[in-house]
């Protein structure tokens, strides 16, 4: 008779939004044989195994209620780096801000970064993030080299665009579901500088604001749009756009500072005084339908007092904006938030995001911030990449309004997908199993499923969030019509909350 898991490793985790939680048995390896003895012990106890890199999504792609759960944030080695090339190679716990800090000097910099830096590369290829420049660069996976992985099988394989290809394109954005990244080899941005040239500049309304940047996304590297969820009538959707680019050789007369890593610390403190730490204090008492209005109605009319203007900025403090207020998800407390992530087709994005704002505000949850960004199709499997804009809307979680977020994120999964839209897994809490199976399509799915089947037979890797979306790839649990057990629906703080 098989032991039971150790006491000793039970450990409650969060999503990153904090809406929800859930018990599992964690394992932290920092080496191959670490990784292969994890594997080994959820196949003698009869158990799924769940990848997390840092715990950065949103939702509960990284949990694994009352299963193992594999914590990679041990395997942060650079296992080689070519200053002359740009390509470097790591384990998959290195952070983003391990990266950037390891090559900026060298004048390079991360080709796609999230708007956080504390991200694993390896939970990052897993979800296949973007940035600000998907439209330019593409996704973190369009530049990879290559990669190599621990199968569940005990098979070390090796993947490049050209060699193993349609495993490639699987496993990266593969949620964890095919195997574990053991070493991931990348091609990096060379720089001029370590400042950005950024322009600033208002809409007074979505259709303007899609309109204004699909005329701007050709002539720059970086685009990204935020939007005032609050505002209504002829205001609806007004906001302000940023767009960015990387300095020609001589415009900056320091590049040796600009280029050292003390000059992309960001502050500590705001106008030299106010300790950054404790703003999310002050946040709170604005982060409710009346507050945030008032705050959004200032920052806008601030910005188009300013017009149109350029200025520069480090590559920090204009990528990283989630980290320039620590901790402010504190503010969202003690339920957190939660976001609804969608892409639409470009003829389509303008109406649809009108649309999607009208539905929350006339549901009484208006957003409280939302992001727009233009992408670029990819090749990848699971993609959630198109030509078009995504609208990244965050919800505020409160006691009683879980089921009425629910039935919202229902009907705005319908009206993205009636467009042709498709949804990001990385920030994702409540997606139904019809929807994702609507958007990613049959062909998709069915490839997918075979190569689970090859890599994975026994069904050892899931997690909350493919118990939840996709329940037919999962040994623990017998597939359904649909699935509606996400963080949303059931409580946050009870054992195994979150999904499963």
């Amino acid at each position: 008779m098989t032991a039971p898991l150790p006491a000793s490793r039970l450990e409650r985790l969060e999503s990153w939004g904090g809406a929800s939680s859930a018990v599992g048995y964690v394992y932290r390896p920092s080496n191959l044989d670490g990784l292969r003895g994890a594997m080994a012990a959820a196949r003698q106890h009869g158990v799924s195994l769940g990848l997390r890199g840092a715990g950065y999504s949103y939702g509960d792609a990284p949990l694994n209620a009352e299963r193992m759960l594999l914590d990679l944030s041990r395997m942060t080695r650079v296992l080689a780096w070519n200053p002359t090339e740009g390509v470097i190679t790591v384990e998959p716990g290195v952070t983003i801000e391990q990266m950037w800090r390891y090559v900026l000097g060298d004048g390079w910099w991360p080709p796609v970064v999230p708007g956080t830096m504390f991200p694993t590369i390896g939970g990052c290829l897993g979800m296949n993030v973007h940035g600000k420049n998907n439209w330019s660069q593409g996704t973190l996976g369009d530049n990879t080299v290559e990669f190599e992985a621990l199968l569940p099988t005990g098979e070390l394989i090796s993947c490049s665009p050209s060699h193993n290809s349609e495993l490639f394109h699987a496993m990266i954005g593969g949620l964890g579901l095919l195997g574990c990244f053991t070493r991931i080899t990348l091609r990096m941005q060379p720089l001029h500088s370590g400042d950005l040239s950024v322009r600033s500049l208002t809409e007074p309304n979505i259709h303007a604001l899609v309109d204004r940047m699909e005329a701007l996304k050709d002539e720059s590297e970086y685009l990204v749009g935020w939007v005032d969820g609050t505002a209504r009538g002829s205001n609806l959707g007004r906001g302000q756009i940023h767009t960015a680019d990387y300095l020609e050789p001589g415009a900056d007369p320091v590049p040796n500072r600009t280029l050292h890593w003390t000059h992309q610390d960001l502050p500590d403190t705001f106008f030299g005084v106010v300790p950054k730490s404790v703003l999310w204090r002050f946040m709170r008492p604005f982060m409710n339908n009346l507050g945030v209005p008032f705050v959004n109605r200032g920052r806008y009319w601030s910005a188009r007092l300013q017009g149109d203007h350029t200025f520069r900025q480090s590559l920090a403090a204009f990528n990283f904006l989630l980290d320039y207020v620590p901790n402010w998800k504190r503010a969202y407390r003690p339920e957190g938030l939660v976001q609804f992530q969608c892409l639409l087709p470009a003829a389509e994005s303008a109406d649809g995001i009108r649309d999607l704002l009208v539905m929350s505000q006339q549901a009484g949850l208006p957003t409280y911030l939302a992001v727009l960004k233009r992408h670029r199709p990819d090749r990848f499997l699971l993609s959630h990449s198109l030509d078009g804009y995504s609208m990244a809307m965050d919800y505020r979680v409160r006691p009683g309004s879980r089921s009425r977020l629910a039935a919202l994120f229902e009907e705005m999964e319908d009206l993205v997908l009636a467009r042709s839209g498709r949804f990001y897994f990385a920030k994702d809490s409540a997606l139904r199993t019809s929807t994702a199976r609507a958007f990613l399509g049959e062909q998709a799915l069915a490839s997918f499923r075979q190569l689970k089947q090859r890599c994975d037979p026994d069904g050892l890797l899931e997690t909350n969030l493919a118990r939840r979306v996709f329940p037919e790839w999962c040994a623990s649990v017998a597939p359904g019509p649909d699935s509606q057990l996400g963080p949303l629906v059931v409580p946050s703080r009870v054992e195994g909350a979150g999904g499963g």
